[in-house]
Formats: C-alpha cells, sequence, structure tokens
C-alpha cells in the first residue's frame, strides 16, 4: 500500500514545534508540520493575514506535493483545514480538525478573541501577551492552561509578528464571517472528514460539542469524541488522537487506487 503524505498544520499561538509528540505517537518521520505566516515563520513580504489569505496560503503548499495529502489541523490550524476542505477538495484524500464548532450559526468568539478583534483594546492585549520577555510569555501560556514543555515551546516562539498576525486575522473573522463559512461545509464532504472533539477542552475556545457535531453532520465528517483529552493535545494527550487518526485512515481507500482525474480541480 502506497503511504499518503501527512500534513499537520498548527494553530495559535504556536509553532510546529507541538507537533513533536503526535509524530511520535503515528511513527510517521515523513510527516510534514505547516506553519501559517506568521505563526513561526515569517509572513512573505505583501502577506495580510485573513481566512481567505491563509486558505491561498495552504492551497498552494499542498499544490507542491503534486499527490493528495491527509491533512491535520489544530486549534486555528484545524480552522484553516477546515476551510480548505471546502474549497479545494482537490488537494486532499482526507481531513481532520478540532476546530469544526466555530462554523455553527451560534458560535461567538472567546472573550479573549472578542479583546483581540476590538480597535484598541486588540493592540493592548496583544503587548501585554506577546511583548513581553521569555518568563513574561511563559506566564502567558501557563495562563492559557499550558504546561511543561508545551508551555516551553509555545513561548519560545511568540513574537510581535505573531501577535500583528492575530490581530489581522482574528478581525477577518469577526461574526457573522464565521457563519458564513459555515454555509460552505457541505463542500468539505467531498473528501473524507473527521471531527476531533477534544471532550476535556473546558474553555471551548472552539465551540461546544453540539456545535462541533453540528458542523460535522453539514460536512459528512465522522466524529471522534476523546475522552480526558484538552486543548493542547498535540503535546499534552496526543495517544487518544494518534488511536482516532490511525482509525479513520486505515478506512480509507489506497490512494493509488483513486484515479488521479479524481483529485483534479
Amino acid at each position: 500500500m502506497s503511504r499518503t503524505p501527512l500534513v499537520l498544520v498548527h494553530g495559535n499561538p504556536e509553532s510546529a514545534v507541538i507537533w513533536g509528540p503526535l509524530i511520535g505517537e503515528l511513527d510517521r518521520a515523513d510527516a510534514f508540520a505547516l506553519s501559517p505566516p506568521g505563526f513561526g515563520v515569517p509572513a512573505p513580504r505583501g502577506f495580510e493575514p485573513s481566512m481567505t489569505a491563509y486558505r491561498d496560503w495552504l492551497a498552494a503548499q499542498l499544490e507542491l506535493f503534486g499527490a493528495p495529502v491527509d491533512l491535520v489541523g489544530h486549534d486555528w490550524g484545524g480552522i484553516h483545514v477546515a476551510v480548505l476542505a471546502m474549497s479545494r477538495p482537490d488537494l486532499i484524500r482526507s481531513w481532520a480538525s478540532d476546530a469544526l464548532g466555530v462554523f455553527a450559526p451560534d458560535y461567538a468568539w472567546h472573550a479573549r478573541a472578542q479583546r483581540w478583534q476590538q480597535e484598541g483594546a486588540g493592540e493592548a492585549s496583544v503587548r501585554e501577551i506577546w511583548g513581553g520577555d521569555l518568563e513574561q510569555r511563559l506566564s502567558v501560556a501557563s495562563s492559557l492552561g499550558m504546561t511543561g514543555r508545551m508551555a516551553e515551546r509555545v513561548a519560545a516562539g511568540m513574537d510581535p509578528e505573531m501577535g500583528g498576525a492575530v490581530l489581522k486575522l482574528l478581525r477577518s473573522a469577526r461574526q457573522p464571517a464565521m457563519a458564513e463559512a459555515g454555509r460552505l461545509l457541505p463542500g468539505a464532504a467531498e473528501r473524507p472528514g473527521l471531527a476531533l472533539i477534544a471532550l476535556d477542552d473546558f474553555g471551548r475556545a472552539s465551540g461546544t460539542v453540539e456545535q462541533h457535531e453540528w458542523a460535522a453532520q453539514r460536512s459528512g465528517a465522522k466524529v471522534a469524541r476523546l475522552a480526558g483529552v484538552g486543548h493542547w493535545w498535540p503535546e499534552e494527550t496526543p495517544a487518544p488522537v494518534a488511536a482516532a487518526l490511525t482509525t479513520f485512515w486505515a478506512e480509507l481507500p489506497d490512494p493509488a487506487e483513486v484515479p488521479a482525474a479524481d483529485y483534479r480541480g
């Protein structure tokens, strides 16, 4: 059986290093971790962060593979993955996201995101979170619920450029933008999808369990309800997610058995 490339996309305020534990659980030395511009890597000159810009960036990255990929996203990476699945299913064999709840029509951004979406208050929050020294950034990471290596790795990658990207990205996603994007969820059903629901994500930044399940139904995605798994699972609890992904992929057809024309836009 041929192996489909595995592509991972992280979120905010992370960098690609968070994927190490999951890659280890999957035993996938051939996995590719992509960092959205401004989040762990510098943004290209002229890049203006928005949901549309990140959709186009991700599509351009996947086109380089020349073959369909299995795409997995966490946090904002999960949003990017879902938007890509809605618009460019020709680039993927499958997709998995832990952030589908944001597309529900009754989703409301969490309090910190709503502050970032406000002029003035958002800039002040970004200076507080991304403008300090490493010790201050570690304190911020801990306040977000991260522990141990996760907090250290995330804090090391946080910088003012990331804070600026957060402001522009979140402002592009003010409601009703997410509800409008959710109308396109049926397009993601063209490829097999998996909704990863972290049942111990008590902050519910990406929506309630019911909102995740609503979006999964609309997108034709299977649902993995993950007990004992919190928001920062890529570092803290990767094993249950790795098991869910492995089971999901095992049920998919060998990519060699799918005509290449089926993946063309």
